[in-house]
């Protein structure tokens, strides 16, 4: 689906939509449920009133809208643990609701320690291997109907705190409070031929590509200078995709990864930053990513005169195919005149660059962390570098 479906359009996966819906009982299931009526494939305002509340409760942007991102957020919903074998297939990962079943109930036997997201990656794969060996079942890593009725049998033990994200903080205490030799990915959106939008700055018209990328060698240079190993996720004439954007992360083995984005909405007067992480209803929220994103957020909008729109979880791709933790910087919208103003100001990307590599410092502080939001300068940073 190249272009998202929106209320009165008629197409074959808006019935698809209803039915998977439907099934979640978000919706009222229509009479046959094997043949689809005319009237199904029609996208209604009680079709769109039900995609919102099930994006919102997915972690996803919530304007009812139907697009591929959507479609798969549906399947993936639709899977309970047991409707079907779940395996290991490194070219084709599993993904979907039975594989968070599996992964919170190993979790809370303690048998599994990784992020909570629904994919069957190595980790859950080595989780369920260690599981059947130690409760005597056949050891063969594949979650069929002997692993599920046996899980079914021990039911929940009592929760306690969350193995990942105890490992998550451990992390960032071992990895101490310099900056020096940690690895960090910046992740400017857009590329190649897409340069998004067109806006008028103070030296003429600037395209939104080359104020994130400008952003992004900002933040570069300052992390460099701070003694961090930086890479850039894509060349400045490539736009990858999120998955390929995840893989580079990855590949590089990369502490963190920071993502920039500008938004647009067709009111002007929406403005404002905001910062995201990894997290929903359904899985286990990054706990590092949430700090960071935080930290982020607060230093941004203590520095410039950008409206704080707050750090959300979400489950969009690039938060949740990344093994670190990634935080997406929205940093303004550009269908607003008075961001369009910070957003063009390269005195203003400066600041902005600041605030993210300060808040990278400060979320390795920990307990040393004691001076108030947007007092921390970078020359002070890399004085406390250099001791």
């Amino acid at each position: 689906m190249s272009e998202s479906l929106r209320v009165g359009d008629i197409d074959p996966r808006v019935a698809q939509a209803r039915a998977a819906l439907a099934g979640l009982g978000l919706l009222a299931a229509s009479g046959d449920q094997d043949r689809f009526a005319e009237a199904d494939t029609v996208f209604d305002e009680e079709l769109q009133g039900a995609l919102r509340a099930f994006q919102q409760s997915r972690g996803g942007v919530a304007n009812g809208e139907l697009n591929d991102a959507t479609l798969r957020m549906l399947k993936e919903a639709s899977f309970k643990l047991g409707a079907r074998v779940l395996a290991f297939h490194p070219n084709n990962v599993l993904t979907g609701d039975d594989v968070i079943s599996l992964q919170d109930q190993l979790h809370e036997l303690g048998f599994y320690t990784g992020r909570i997201d629904g994919s069957f990656g190595a980790n859950t794969h080595e989780a369920v291997l260690n599981y059947q060996m130690n409760y005597g079942l056949n050891v063969d890593g594949i979650c069929g109907p002997n692993t599920v009725r046996s899980l079914g049998y021990l039911g929940l033990r009592i929760t306690g705190g969350s193995p990942a994200a105890i490992k998550e903080r451990e992390q960032v205490r071992q990895a101490g409070p310099r900056l020096t030799g940690k690895r960090v990915v910046i992740d400017p959106a857009l590329g190649g031929v897409n340069k998004g939008q067109m806006v008028s700055g103070p030296f003429g018209s600037i395209s939104e590509e080359e104020i994130l990328w400008d952003l992004a060698s900002r933040v570069e240079g300052r992390m460099v200078a701070a003694g961090m190993e930086t890479i850039i996720s894509r060349p400045r004439m490539s736009n990858p995709t999120y998955e390929d954007r995840a893989s580079i992360a990855n590949a590089f083995g990369a502490d963190l990864m920071i993502s920039l984005q500008c938004d647009s909405y067709p009111n002007e007067k929406a403005s404002g930053c905001a910062t995201f992480y990894y997290g929903s209803q359904q899985g286990a929220s990054s706990l590092t990513g949430e700090s960071l994103s935080d930290f982020i957020q607060r230093e941004i909008t203590a520095r410039t005169n950008l409206i704080n729109c707050g750090n959300h979880a979400r489950t969009w791709d690039i938060l949740r195919l990344t093994n670190m933790p990634t935080v997406d910087v929205v940093a303004g919208y550009l269908s607003n005149p008075q961001d369009v103003e910070i957003l063009t100001d390269p005195v203003m990307r400066d600041t902005i660059a600041e605030a993210i590599v300060v808040a990278v410092k400060r979320l390795y502080l920990l307990e040393d962390d004691d001076l108030p939001t947007g007092t921390y300068t970078f020359s002070t940073l890399l004085q406390e570098e250099l001791l």
